[in-house]
């Protein structure tokens, strides 16, 4: 097995929303904002050379949204997709499994591609993994979430034939890739744990957008059901903790990877790293 950090470049988003309850004069500390109150946060994903397969691990925001949408979130960075791969040795062609672990935009926008006026799969030869109850949920959204779940990202995956659906009785996705259930961002995002050279990386997707979300308060307003986000991350960590499991971010816009220790305050980072330094 081997594992890759794809970075996809920056966005932006209300400091305030990304911290709900937490005040602005702790948070601002941790990712200081800007002048209009937007924090920078990464769209990292993860690449698994795994049996034979080459698995994706969400897909970022895209490029086929209009200006006037993408003016809302300050894409910035050198860093795409297609670069990431292509640095790599690899193209979107050589991608086998596209793993949503939800489907919000930012998550899942570079599945679709626009060429133009259609909109397909951007990785044309690889199966779309998502999950029965959380697809029903993105495709019938509420009034809430519905701006987070936008349609030319979703619906063209299932008209492509392309879509599968993880089996929930048991969450699988290679022998070495098993996959945890949280309902508290969305329903049913799902959270990849990768068993590699005898440690367990789990990435994080929206349960921990970042090392600053690990203390308990720290529950993004964004989350449909902030009370289960705070008992699944209370759970998760305190198992984490107990199994030595290394925290893969996809938000942080500094950090890929943390270990944790328990302090006085509660759990907390113990050492930060890169993906490419874990032995």
């Amino acid at each position: 097995m081997k594992l890759y950090t794809i970075n996809t470049g920056y966005f932006k988003l209300d400091g305030g929303a990304m911290f709900g309850v937490v005040p602005k004069s702790i948070w601002n500390k941790l990712n200081p904002a800007d002048e209009n109150n937007l924090c920078n946060w990464a769209m990292r994903l993860l690449l698994i050379e795994d049996e034979g397969r080459l698995i994706l691990i969400d897909t970022g925001i895209g490029n086929k949204q209009s200006d006037r949408f993408f003016s809302h979130y300050y894409l910035h960075g050198d860093n795409t997709l297609e670069k990431s791969l292509a640095a790599l040795g690899f193209s979107k062609d050589d991608i086998t499994d596209v793993f949503l672990t939800h489907l919000h935009f930012d998550h899942c926008g570079g599945a679709i591609e626009r060429v133009g006026d259609k909109l397909q799969p951007a990785f044309k030869h690889a199966t779309y993994w998502s999950n029965a109850k959380h697809w029903q949920w993105a495709i019938k959204p509420n009034a809430r979430e519905k701006a987070s779940f936008l349609k030319e990202n979703i619906l063209p995956i299932q008209e492509s034939g392309q879509l599968k659906m993880i089996d929930e009785q048991t969450p699988q996705l290679t022998s070495n890739i098993s996959l945890r259930f949280a309902n508290g961002h969305t329903e049913a995002m799902m959270l990849p744990a990768i068993n590699y050279n005898g440690k367990t990386i789990v990435y994080m997707a929206d349960l921990l957008p970042s090392v600053a979300h690990i203390p308990l308060p720290y529950v993004m307003a964004y989350d449909m059901f902030p009370l289960t986000t705070l008992q699944e991350k209370e759970s998760f960590l305190n198992n984490a903790l107990q199994k030595e499991y290394i925290l893969f971010f996809e938000h942080d816009p500094q950090v890929e990877c943390c270990t944790l220790h328990q302090t006085e305050k509660g759990i907390r980072v113990k050492e930060t790293f890169r993906l490419d330094e874990i032995g």
